[in-house]
């Protein structure tokens, strides 16, 4: 019988960069190293990958993509890989490598439409990998460790902590410790190739069925779906704008507990009447909006859980009894927006 496998996806970003000069922290170019070269500037990640099973390491290059650039060509190819790998009885886990600047969409697109039986990490770095800070060769042993601890679900790996799609967001620009979990932190610390856990993993929901996933992965481009935040001095001609320009979604960055300044607030009210999907959350880093869901009296996560595609483990989509007041989605606005396409997607 052959020994299972851990299979590294590279789609490239920071951890594949080069730059001119080794003291080169910016003006690099993303995605320029291959994943088997990655895999050979950390020399015991076969070791690593063994841990207790005997796994041996597999990798496959699916792009070279600066993250920021991110499209639905390379998701569409990196969905339809994951869902592979997870059906494939001789992979135990997947680790994949992806850049900073969006791997918090990315993480929560693959743990929203597929909810993996098996370890999925996602991996990154801050510097390009001919930096003389160059983090991703740690970052990627790191990955491959909690890959191999065998705990479901989509994580991400990075400075030696472990965050889960839900709740990891870039919080830094430049620091090598820029992806965070904001108030419950990091779920677990890998410290010299062990991962220790500190905040159990919430179970695994079902994964959309292969329907559902199949019409996704058939489509040419995912829904139109802008974030705009709200803030002092607002006005409604962007709303305005987008909606005449054939958006079909909106989500909104409020202030403070999800609020939304009155001018924008009836150009959104009216883009609804519309037939434009438009969500409420919060622009704060820290914490939800309160008050917007069972608290008082609105409906229970099982009651909205069809219209929202995702059950209470991961969201609650806070219907509006009021209808002169938006829905309310407990997410950040970057995940939200992530989750109205798909739902967007789902329903057409």
């Amino acid at each position: 019988m052959p020994n299972p496998k851990i299979v590294i996806l590279g789609t490239g970003g920071t951890i594949a960069g080069e730059a001119a000069e080794s003291t080169q922290g910016v003006g690099y170019r993303a995605g320029q190293i291959s994943v088997q070269g990655l895999i050979a500037a950390v020399p015991d990640l076969p070791r690593i990958a063994a841990g207790c099973t005997g796994a041996v390491l597999d990798a496959v290059q699916l792009a070279q993509v600066d993250s920021k650039d991110m499209d639905w060509r390379v998701w569409r190819t990196l969905l339809k890989a994951t869902a592979q790998a997870l059906d494939d009885a001789d992979i135990q886990a997947l680790v994949i490598t992806h850049g900073t600047d969006t791997l918090e969409e990315t993480a929560w697109l693959l743990q929203v439409v597929l909810q993996p039986g098996k370890p999925v990490v996602l991996t990154c770095a801050m510097r390009p990998a001919t930096s003389l800070q160059a983090d991703g060769p740690q970052n990627l042993r790191d990955a491959v460790a909690v890959a191999a601890a065998g705990r479901c679900g989509v994580w991400v790996a990075a400075a030696g902590e472990v965050h889960a799609a839900r709740q990891v967001l870039k919080a830094h620009p430049y620091r090598l410790n820029a992806m965070h979990s904001y108030e419950g932190g990091p779920c677990a610390y890998v410290e010299e190739g062990r991962v220790r856990w500190v905040v159990t993993p919430a179970t695994a929901c079902s994964a959309w069925p292969q329907a559902d996933l199949q019409a996704l992965l058939g489509r040419g481009e995912l829904p139109w779906v802008e974030v705009l935040q709200s803030g002092a001095v607002q006005s409604a001609r962007a709303v305005n704008a987008l909606v005449a320009a054939g958006v079909q979604g909106l989500v909104v960055a409020g202030t403070g507990n999800a609020t939304v300044h009155q001018q924008l607030l009836q150009a959104l009210l009216q883009a609804r009447e519309r037939g434009v999907m438009v969500w409420c959350t919060t622009r704060c880093l820290e914490g939800q909006a309160v008050g917007q869901s069972i608290d008082r009296g609105g409906p229970a996560a099982d009651d909205v859980g069809e219209t929202c595609l995702m059950d209470e483990i991961n969201v609650q989509l806070c219907k509006a009894a009021d209808a002169q007041a938006l829905d309310c989605v407990l997410l950040a606005p970057s995940k939200a927006r992530v989750a109205m396409m798909l739902q967007l997607a789902r329903n057409s």
